[in-house]
């Protein structure tokens, strides 16, 4: 029976990928490992996504508990302080989590026999892309703490790859749709919650700077076709460029399109701000060759919508959203100042609190 360990599970990606693997894979055993920050971000979930499962772990990524690897056949390395205002407010614990601790799960899991590490890095890497859309052999230029984590994880996994230890790097475009644990501090994810509850999108830049998308179901996708992907397909080491080039859009354009579905949506842009410096056109032409199964099926138009209803089913009409716990750095932000959190952004241990690494099952 194959066994797969998912790290940061319980976050907006996590949810889809568990659900996709529990499809494909169903009688894998599927562990979930995650610091539990939010848990409780549930949205419009008709079942706790975790029930899919057949352990949740809570856990530290920084500090893994003995035998959490054993008899474990692939890894996702989900785990991450994943975006970039997070990254610039929490720099040191954005390089421990992303990076340090990345590093030391992947050489802990190729000491105990795992044969498969996949790591969801991300296109931010391109940073200032300039003209050109960048394949994965351009010059790498990481703006932000968040980035360069990917950045030096790509790095010091590539040493560790050889034949009994594939790693895959899923250089991913920037994820949008309906997820159990929404995020709105996504592109997309932004512009529709602000049509929703307002009426209007606030376009932060002038709206002309590249994003390329992905529907986060399309990553669960890669996931799979990366956890059964042989050596022949792409190598022992592979950073590919995840996404589709159907999907790379100016952020002017993708507030058009969401005011398209939401008829009478505002949408108003900021030319007096400063250049956004992250733009970047990506190529992707390398995974629809490795990959032609798995290739994105979701469309800019499904992503929309479904975050349209979403939103609407839970009666979304909080137009102050920018401040709200739908923001990751402002759930950071609150349990810092419940001193839930400390400085590191580790728990608080308290003498009622669960010993962190204690196994909780969940049933299948």
């Amino acid at each position: 029976m194959q066994r797969i360990l998912i790290t940061g599970n319980m976050g907006y990606v996590g949810p889809g990928v568990v659900r996709h693997l529990r499809q494909q894979f169903p009688q894998a055993e599927l562990i979930g490992y995650d610091m539990g920050y939010f848990a409780h971000c549930l949205t419009g979930a008709q079942r706790l996504p975790e029930s899919r499962l057949d352990r949740q772990i809570f856990g530290d990524v920084r500090y893994l508990p003995a035998g959490l690897l054993e008899g474990i056949d692939a890894v996702v390395s989900l785990a991450a302080i994943s975006n970039d205002p997070m990254g610039q407010t929490y720099e040191e614990a954005t390089l421990d989590v992303n990076y340090r601790a990345n590093i030391e799960l992947a050489r802990q899991a190729k000491a105990a026999g795992v044969s498969s590490f996949i790591f969801a890095s991300s296109c931010s890497m391109y940073g200032a892309g300039g003209e050109g859309a960048k394949t994965e052999s351009s010059q790498l230029n990481p703006l932000t703490a968040y980035a360069r984590s990917k950045v030096l994880s790509e790095q010091d996994l590539r040493p560790l790859a050889d034949e009994n230890f594939l790693v895959t790097c899923l250089r991913f475009a920037t994820a949008c749709g309906w997820s159990d644990r929404l995020r709105l501090d996504l592109v997309v994810n932004d512009f529709v919650a602000g049509a929703v509850a307002a009426g209007e999108i606030s376009i932060l830049s002038d709206g002309t700077p590249w994003r390329p998308l992905i529907h986060v179901q399309d990553m669960a996708r890669a996931i799979e076709w990366a956890i059964g992907r042989p050596a022949e397909v792409g190598g022992t080491f592979l950073a590919v460029n995840t996404g589709s080039d159907q999907w790379n859009y100016q952020v002017r354009d993708l507030a058009y399109a969401v005011a398209d579905a939401l008829p009478g949506t505002r949408v108003s842009l900021n030319t007096d701000a400063p250049p956004d410096k992250r733009s970047y056109r990506v190529d992707f032409s390398l995974y629809q060759e490795l990959a032609p199964a798995h290739q994105p099926r979701r469309t800019l138009t499904d992503a929309i919508v479904e975050l349209r209803d979403g939103l609407l089913r839970m009666n979304f009409r909080d137009a102050a959203f920018r401040s709200s716990e739908l923001m990751r750095l402002r759930v950071l932000t609150s349990l810092r100042d419940t001193h839930e959190l400390g400085d590191d952004l580790s728990w608080v241990r308290t003498v009622s609190a669960r010993p962190l690494g204690v196994p909780v099952p969940v049933g299948a």
